[in-house]
């Protein structure tokens, strides 16, 4: 008699088991991504117990001076194991645990919420996406990833998968409004000049271009009548643009072809 209550006890978790099984596969939309904001919940409480020597790195094209506010960059979560069934869900959170941004699928990924997780497994737990920063100052940005390592055999519970987690950090580059100087440069891309056009007829700048290492690349002063930049000599590439004056600073997305 017991027997039979053990067998239609298994009977009954097989559905149970394939609808977790089907849920996971397909990313998660529920509070994975072991973010504080998430309680640190990630999926090992299932996806546990082996060891495919997983480790995971988030990358992004942030400069290192900080974002810039309302723009996109390329997020990259890239995974090394020895498994070839990856799974994986991101937030973007302030200091205070707050979601902040937006998110843009990418090949093999899916919005999920205020997150971004998996469509498929991935056999190389690589994939990239767009995050859009806030409008608004929301302070310091951290990505948050967990990353499950499975071995592929349908069964999320037999102890032989691998959970790993990192994050990364970048600060925000945004002024407060009594202090944002407002300017506009054409054109962009430029190949050869650069101008820059000042809102007031009478102010002079120092212009500031830095690249996504944070190293200062150009810097050339303007005024009203002298407002072209030569940035022939410049690497292609995408820089940030700081333009100071006595009591404002302005930034913007520059690419040089």
């Amino acid at each position: 008699m017991k027997k039979n209550y053990i067998f239609k006890f298994l009977l009954l978790m097989i559905p149970l088991s394939a609808f977790l099984l089907m849920s996971s596969s397909g990313g998660r939309g529920d509070a994975r991504s072991g973010s504080p904001g998430d309680g640190g919940a990630t999926c090992a409480s299932c996806h546990s117990g082996g060891n495919f020597n997983a480790s995971v790195a988030i990358t992004t094209d942030i400069p290192f001076n900080g974002y810039l506010l309302n723009t996109d960059y390329t997020i990259n979560v890239n995974t090394s194991s020895t498994s070839s069934t990856h799974g994986f869900q991101l937030a973007a959170e302030n200091s205070s645990n707050t979601k902040i941004g937006t998110f843009t699928a990418g090949t093999g990924s899916r919005v999920s919420g205020d997150r971004i997780t998996h469509t498929t497994p991935s056999n190389s737990g690589d994939w990239s996406f767009t995050w859009r920063s806030p409008s608004s100052d929301l302070g310091r940005v951290t990505f948050y990833t967990a990353v499950n390592a499975a071995n592929g055999n349908g069964n999320a519970f037999d102890g032989q998968d691998q959970t790993v987690t990192g994050s990364t950090s970048a600060p925000s580059l945004s002024i407060a409004e009594a202090k944002r100087l407002d300017f506009d440069m054409y054109p962009n891309p430029a190949s050869d000049n650069l101008t820059i056009q000042l809102a007031s007829s009478s102010e002079i700048a120092t212009v500031n271009f830095y690249d996504y290492t944070g190293r200062l690349a150009l810097s050339k002063d303007i005024s009203t009548n002298d407002n072209k930049i030569d940035v022939n000599n410049l690497a292609s590439g995408v820089y940030i643009l700081k333009v100071v004056t006595d009591d404002k600073i302005g930034t913007q997305k520059f690419i040089k072809n």
